[in-house]
């Protein structure tokens, strides 16, 4: 065997660990969003010179082991689904270092393909998985506005698609695919400018939001009993001592259990409490209606009105519960949903085309992913043009606009030492439908369309090259050069 024999697998080895790295760090509970970017760079590099889908697959899966442990002790994720995510993982990686080692002799269409390859089979993903979408390349970009502007057109596929693209046109560069780079440069900057543009837009008139949860959290704690009353007692102090000016609090998912003949009269020191302080009160609670169980979210109404009822809709695995179909809305805009929704398009979409323009979710999270489902719920925010009021037990909880800029935070803390997560702030008015809103996943369609065609195309070259070439004075042998990396670069 030859140096470059023996070198092959060390390399691959070296590629496989540098994007499972960086793709661990920069992904994940906690991630780095510089790294995001460069995640998919070694195995793009690798491709350009030999095969390299098995190293992408396996970075790919090895790269989310920062959240293994949480896959399997998800009360969310029925444990025989964890491999299947892990897999998932790995298979889009493998078909995106595919597609772009097929090409690597028309670098810019390989760079591009490699991208619409990666958000196309990513969004096929989502439309199967239990849970929905969270914790994709797009999540870890959430604190970075200027990158999550392009959602407002494209969804969060729009930034997953640029996740994969500019390291892709480094690779090219590398490759000395100079126009590539130019090409995906100005790509990056059109995405960038129209961003900061976003961003530089005047704020709209809005109000002040709370949200507020315990730290010690109990589910469903029956309403009418000893533990029932402090909890409810304890979330009237909070709404009590918020500053005066507060017009919406937003408290955690399924805090009570209750009958739903009890919503008027069980509710009452709330109730009063949200019309004492002139501030609209939205919970959650599992109420019982007609020998049906629902994970509601309640809003009580500071005029004293009606309480406003949501059924959550996508109930996940959690037994015996009833899914929603209906939206609610407060007058003003006011829109709820209710934690695992946000996971999904529906029915996000629906309230922003319904005029929603700010959005109240109680959640209930299980710490490892607190901020990971907060940031999807802030990236629903920049697709759909509403501003996002999220309280989580046992996660975060955030005020953040509809631009995605958070504007305030807090964690709950399980050591007791700070007894509620409290986030104040003056958050602007969503500024209702969006791009997205009105043509819904227009851009990972498009990215499906394109990656179809360019596995498809990437399959004829490959019979091609394996064809023999015939000479009529040497007869035939098998070709190794016919588009190879040096034959028409960009």
């Amino acid at each position: 065997m030859g140096i470059r024999g023996r070198k092959g697998p060390a390399v691959a080895i070296i590629a496989f660990a540098g994007s499972a790295l960086l793709l661990y760090l920069g992904t994940g509970p906690d991630p780095l969003p510089a790294l995001t970017w460069l995640a998919p760079l070694p195995v793009l590099l690798l491709a350009l010179r030999r095969p390299a889908a098995v190293a992408a697959f396996a970075a790919g899966a090895v790269g989310t082991a920062h959240s293994w442990a949480y896959f399997l002790d998800s009360d969310s994720i029925p444990v025989a689904v964890v491999p299947v995510i892990v897999v998932c993982a790995g298979l889009p990686a493998a078909l995106t270092v595919a597609v772009f080692r097929s090409l690597r002799d028309r670098l810019l269409l390989g760079a591009f393909a490699a991208a619409a390859t990666w958000t196309g089979a990513l969004y096929l993903v989502s439309l199967v998985s239990p849970v929905g979408v969270m914790g994709a390349l797009a999540t870890a970009q959430a604190d970075v506005p200027l990158v999550t502007q392009v959602a407002a057109v494209t969804g969060m596929w729009g930034v997953e698609f640029l996740l994969v693209l500019v390291p892709a046109g480094i690779a090219a560069v590398a490759a000395g695919g100079a126009r590539t780079g130019i090409a995906v440069a100005l790509v990056a900057l059109a995405a960038a400018g129209y961003g900061a543009a976003r961003l530089a837009e005047p704020a709209r008139p809005g109000m002040r939001v709370a949200v507020v949860a315990r730290a010690d959290n109990t589910w469903a704690t029956a309403i009418s009993g000893p533990a029932g009353r402090e909890i409810q007692q304890s979330y009237v102090d909070q709404v009590r001592g918020l500053p005066g000016d507060v017009r919406l609090v937003v408290l955690p998912e399924a805090v009570f259990t209750l009958e739903s003949t009890q919503l008027g009269t069980a509710l009452a020191p709330l109730r009063q409490a949200a019309e004492d302080t002139g501030a609209d009160v939205v919970i959650g609670a599992l109420v019982h209606d007609s020998g049906r169980k629902y994970n509601t979210v309640v809003a009580l109404p500071a005029d004293g009105g009606v309480p406003v009822v949501y059924r959550k809709r996508h109930v996940g695995d959690s037994p015996g519960i009833t899914p929603g179909e209906e939206l609610a809305l407060l007058p003003g805009g006011t829109a709820l949903q209710n934690c695992m929704d946000i996971n999904f398009p529906e029915p996000s979409r629906e309230y922003a085309l319904a005029g929603a323009r700010t959005m109240a979710v109680p959640a209930d999270d299980e710490d490892v992913d607190g901020w990971q489902h907060s940031r999807t719920a802030v990236l629903r925010g920049v697709e759909h043009g509403f501003a996002v009021a999220w309280a989580a037990t046992d996660g975060r909880t955030i005020v953040a606009d509809d631009r995605g800029r958070v504007l305030a935070e807090s964690s709950t803390d399980s050591t007791g030492a700070r007894p509620f997560a409290v986030a104040v702030a003056e958050v602007p008015a969503g500024s209702g439908p969006t791009a997205f809103s009105r043509f819904g996943a227009w851009f990972a369609w498009l990215c499906l369309a394109v990656s179809v065609v360019a596995v498809a195309a990437a399959g004829y070259r490959l019979r091609r090259r394996d064809q023999p070439v015939v000479s009529p004075t040497l007869g035939v042998w098998a070709e190794t050069s016919r588009g190879g990396a040096g034959d028409r670069r960009w």
